[in-house]
């Protein structure tokens, strides 16, 4: 885990849902003057990605460099036209690891690209887990999902910045240097009372576990409550010890997770675990109203993370990822606030022993799963490791799945 470097001098706002989250966006995006950098594991051809792509051929026709990088197996179905019109109006559009399909089937489902950011002529950014896409918008319906991001100013804008323009120089190789600079005003200057914060992101090279290293951190210092609310729960062995040893020695230890998930799969492996925890004391709360998406926790009214990253194999030893840590009693007590009204008002409280399995199921599955968690950092290395691959659609011939003109 590298040294975590805290900044002072920002201010966040939290932004629940695509009701909140897209229209903050979409109105940066028409405000931009200079650049648009957008990293994002989804675009959908819906009304939101319309939206989107409107507002980016808009900036690209006024000047302002847009770039935009999708991952190739999460958005892997944007038809031609939608692709076209980006390309035409001059935005950069990049995709992540392209494959073409095999018999009709993604082939790139590991080490993906699933971050979620968005920076704005280098003085505003957005972090999250909300992809472009309208089932984040609540009002379409009991499919719409449960999320949440931040919208940030100061200091912290030029990491993330940074880190997004680090992952478009490797598709660069063979464009002079000067062509890849990017002209920036200087990032704001820190303002008294302004928010710490920090940017921990994942990835396949210097930061394999950087961010699930910072949730246990939080666990371990913690000494009065700490509430994860996590749409994909499967976190490896150590975290799950640190939930229990911090349960046990009288934290209040909450888990939000999923009750009515888009992926029925994900609830089912998370619940293996629901009696090695409980018996601790941790309890587990599972949310009914619709597919909760949020990657986000509170530590002590003191510590909060939003981002991308799920407690999960995917997110903790194959995926890019990256979560803001942020140090606010103002912000935290905002976050713990809608989390708590989740609880209150559409969960329900797992018990222990509510579900019961024949003995020798449970002591089968346990084994097979804390095995899983123990070794399953090992087992990720088995996967291909190469840096990260961009291909830029530089024509409107191109295709999304990589194939060249």
């Amino acid at each position: 885990m590298s040294t975590l470097q805290w900044t002072e001098g920002n201010a966040f706002e939290l932004l629940e849902n695509g009701e909140r989250f897209f229209p903050a966006v979409f109105e940066s995006i028409a405000a931009a003057t200079r650049s648009v950098v957008i990293e994002t594991f989804i675009i959908f051809d819906d009304r939101v990605g319309r939206e989107l792509r409107q507002v980016l051929v808009d900036a690209a026709g006024r000047g302002v460099q847009v770039d935009v990088t999708v991952d190739g197996y999460g958005t892997a179905d944007l038809p031609a036209a939608y692709i076209e019109s980006l390309v035409e109006a001059g935005v950069r559009l990049h995709v992540f690891d392209p494959k073409p399909r095999r018999l009709g089937f993604r082939t790139n489902l590991f080490r993906r690209l699933h971050r979620k950011i968005v920076v704005i002529d280098s003085e505003v950014a957005f972090v999250g887990g909300i992809n472009f896409a309208a089932d984040h918008l609540i009002e379409t319906g009991p499919a719409a999902k449960q999320d949440y991001a931040v919208k940030l100013r100061g200091p912290l804008v030029a990491e993330i910045e940074a880190d997004a323009l680090l992952l478009l120089s490797a598709n660069t190789p063979n464009r002079p240097f000067w062509r890849r600079l990017r002209w920036r005003r200087p990032p704001h200057r820190p303002h008294p009372g302004g928010v710490v914060a920090a940017w921990v992101t994942r990835d396949n090279d210097e930061h394999t576990n950087d961010i699930e290293q910072q949730y246990r951190v939080g666990i371990r210092a913690a000494r009065r409550d700490v509430t994860i609310a996590n749409a994909y729960f499967f976190p490896g062995y150590s975290l799950l010890r640190d939930l229990r040893n911090a349960a046990k020695r009288g934290v209040r230890v909450r888990l939000i997770l999923q009750g009515e998930p888009d992926m029925p799969a994900a609830r089912f492996v998370a619940t293996m675990l629901y009696d090695y925890l409980l018996s601790a004391g941790v309890e587990i709360y599972e949310y009914c109203e619709r597919p909760f998406h949020g990657k986000v926790a509170t530590v002590d009214g003191q510590w909060a993370t939003v981002g991308s990253s799920n407690l999960d194999p995917l997110s903790l030893a194959l995926n890019l990822e990256g979560n803001v840590l942020i140090r606010d009693e103002a912000f935290v007590a905002r976050l713990q606030e809608r989390l708590d009204h989740l609880v209150d008002t559409e969960c329900r409280l797992m018990e222990r022993g509510s579900r019961p399995r024949r003995r020798i199921q449970r002591v089968l599955v346990g084994v097979f799963v804390f095995h899983f968690l123990r070794r399953f950092p090992a087992w990720a290395g088995w996967f291909p490791a190469r840096k990260p691959q961009l291909t830029t659609l530089d024509t409107p011939l191109d295709k999304l799945h990589g194939e060249k003109p």
